[in-house]
């Protein structure tokens, strides 16, 4: 069997966030209502745009806070262009899986530093030092989940009802919150965030790895089970030929 032939475990990912359920009522109306003409590949490569559009609206609100109402416009276009392009290439049955799993992905990091350098333009500089930490714990976050797809071949990408969706949901409130009180409020409170997320990330480790070794420890008994069968078969003499 070649690998074209295989299924390709990356095509579905394991999503038990919030607001999945409501996402996966809502997909069978849009699908068929998206116009021809706008392909998967097309959705995939409009987190570029929304990438680059974020840095402009980011570097516009340092000088008017107000700007990032559109940053958090180009998050939601963001969010529909991500969360459909899949499912439109499923619909249609275009074949671009392992492409869409490996751009897709590699966009959204692009995505988050969009986003994390925004936010580095807005809030003052001794907040520097925080968001890149911020960037190291989310990227982390990233890097766990894929090596626990190769691990176990399921793309987990939601975890204690969290998911990418959550995730640009609070991006949204915080600049909401941002343009409404400042950036004070957010300088203090991105030490908490940043604790938080380690916290998480090492609740995640030790439960993904946890995982990991009990599926290793299967094997290993799987592997001994047949090494002890094979020693128990008696020995039977191969017949000699008579001439």
């Amino acid at each position: 069997m070649n690998m074209q032939d295989e299924e390709f475990a990356g095509a579905s990912k394991i999503n038990t966030s919030f607001l999945s359920p409501l996402e996966r009522r809502l997909a069978p109306n849009v699908i068929p209502r998206i116009p021809s003409w706008l392909e998967t590949q097309h959705l995939t490569m409009m987190t570029l745009l929304w990438s680059l559009m974020i840095l402009v609206f980011s570097f516009l609100a340092a000088g008017n806070i107000r700007w990032l109402w559109m940053v958090s416009v180009m998050i939601l276009f963001q969010y529909l262009t991500d969360y459909y392009d899949g499912k439109v290439g499923k619909f249609r049955n275009t074949g671009l899986v392992r492409w869409g799993y490996y751009m897709d992905h590699l966009l959204d990091y692009f995505f988050l530093c969009s986003i994390i350098i925004g936010y580095a333009f807005v809030l003052p500089e001794k907040s520097r030092f925080q968001l890149l930490l911020l960037l190291a714990l989310f990227a982390a976050y990233d890097f766990s989940t894929f090596l626990a797809f190769s691990a176990l071949n399921k793309l987990k990408i939601s975890y204690l009802k969290f998911g990418p969706t959550e995730f640009r949901l609070a991006l949204i409130i915080i600049n909401g919150l941002l343009i409404t009180f400042g950036t004070r409020y957010m300088v203090s409170g991105l030490k908490w965030v940043n604790a938080g997320a380690a916290v998480g990330l090492c609740v995640l480790i030790y439960g993904t790895q946890k995982n990991i070794w009990q599926l290793d420890m299967e094997g290993k008994e799987q592997h001994l089970n047949k090494v002890e069968k094979r020693l128990e078969k008696p020995y039977v003499p191969a017949k000699q030929c008579t001439y």
